[in-house]
């Protein structure tokens, strides 16, 4: 089965960052996903990759990470998920999941 790659760049407000390097969210698998977000310097946008296996979404997947881009802020990371076919609303979960583990304060 070929997987369909889709890449997007947001402008985001940029109010909010992660604090941690990388993190990692959620399982591919079970018509789910697995989030991975970098920080990185991007003049406050966000980059997102996405690898999933349905064609002809790239539209609601561009819709959907437009979305949580604008309703939560973030800037300056970089998204990537790969997908076995999860639901849009599963999708918006698991990122919303991945950004509290990202902004996470490390204990010491």
């Amino acid at each position: 089965m070929a997987l369909e790659i889709l890449e997007f760049e947001f402008k985001s407000a940029a109010t909010q960052g992660i604090n941690k390097e990388w993190s990692h969210f959620g399982v591919t698998g079970s018509g789910d996903l697995e989030v991975l977000m970098e920080k990185k310097d991007l003049g406050g946008a966000v980059k997102a990759k996405v690898v999933t296996p349905v064609k002809g979404f790239d539209a609601v997947w561009e819709k959907m990470l437009g979305k949580f881009v604008d309703d939560t802020g973030v800037g300056n990371v970089s998204i990537e998920i790969n997908d076995d076919n999860a639901t849009p609303i599963v999708v918006y979960v698991r990122l919303r999941q991945a950004l509290a583990e990202a902004t996470a304060k490390e204990v010491e």
